[in-house]
């Protein structure tokens, strides 16, 4: 075995299809509660929080007590742009789900994806930058 990170129990826990729904339902920003998590993934409340205790136990969630009510978040920017990244790769290379993106034709146009500008505005927006030298683009 090799020294190192470990990316096998990292890939293991964002590459389970449930456990991706939750960690991308949480890319918008807000913490949510295990029931809105288990809904996002379509799995029922028990298996979603056996989901959440091992996305927990690998770091890459966090969670906050309001009250009686206990909201998950990503741990932090790195796991955002992992989970980013890997969606850019997914893109690329495919193949492509076939469930819908978000129901309000809005989100898509215009949206905040964890702590940046998301949708076509953003990319149209980018773009521009781009064609007018503002920014400079390194596709490394």
């Amino acid at each position: 075995m090799r020294e190192g990170p470990d990316i096998a129990r990292i890939a293991s826990l964002v590459g389970d299809p449930a456990r991706a729904n939750m960690l991308n339902a949480l890319m918008g920003g807000t913490a949510l509660t295990a029931s809105e998590l288990a809904l996002e993934a379509g799995v029922s409340l028990p298996t979603a929080s056996s989901h959440l205790s091992k996305l927990m136990e690998g770091g890459l969630l966090t969670l906050a007590s309001q009250g009686r009510h206990r909201y998950y978040g990503l741990a932090g920017p790195q796991v955002a742009g992992m989970i980013e990244a890997i969606t850019g790769v997914a893109e690329a290379v495919g193949p492509k789900r076939v469930r819908p993106g978000p129901r309000d034709g809005a989100m898509r146009i215009a949206r905040v994806c964890y702590d940046h500008l998301a949708g076509e505005q953003a990319v149209a927006m980018l773009d521009r930058l781009v064609e007018k030298d503002i920014l400079l683009r390194d596709d490394r």
